[in-house]
């Protein structure tokens, strides 16, 4: 027997996976990747342009589960990678702690967020990336817009799921009400 403790992060099966969001909140982590110029300010903001199950196409931000046994910090830049590509050098706040909280609920209603899947919580940063995005998996594209073009009718309207709501809150986190 070894007195070594196993640190590899779990997963889950599908069927397991199934299982447990019936049963319990699983936790994400959700970031809002964004350019920003000298003085800080943010210049435009990338939206993940995706196909669902159902394939329809909408945009999205950065979003993922955060394993058994990993810290937040290295949840947070496993999603950037994989979905911006290991290049986009992303700038994890040093404090972690998130913008907002945005619980997501299976019935719609029960807040602006919603997951037919789950009930989830989910820690949401806005994090400047200064590198080559080039999305990965299961992502189209990533487009990037003004945070006025963001927050366009046109744009919400293609953000299900509350992701909408999200993006708002996050502008209005970095100073960029319209």
């Amino acid at each position: 027997m070894s007195d070594m403790t196993e640190t590899t992060p779990g997963w889950l099966t599908t069927d397991e996976l199934e299982l447990v969001r019936a049963r319990m909140p699983i936790l994400y982590v959700e970031a809002v990747p964004v350019r920003v110029d000298d003085s800080g300010e943010v210049t435009s903001v990338g939206l993940l342009l995706r196909i669902g199950p159902d394939g329809t196409v909408s945009r999205t931000l950065v979003s993922g589960r955060v394993l058994h046994h990993e810290r937040v910090r290295d949840a947070l830049l496993r999603h950037l990678e994989k979905d911006l590509g290991p290049v986009a050098l992303p700038r994890v706040p040093a404090s972690l702690q998130p913008f907002t909280v945005a619980e997501y609920f299976p019935t719609q209603g029960v807040t602006p967020y919603h997951d037919p899947r789950q009930h989830a919580v989910s820690l949401a940063y806005v994090v400047p990336v200064t590198g080559d995005c080039r999305p990965r998996q299961d992502a189209l594209d990533l487009v990037w817009f003004s945070p006025q073009e963001a927050l366009s009718p046109a744009v919400q309207s293609e953000m299900p799921g509350g992701h909408g709501v999200l993006l708002k809150q996050a502008l209005a986190h970095v100073g960029c009400v319209i």
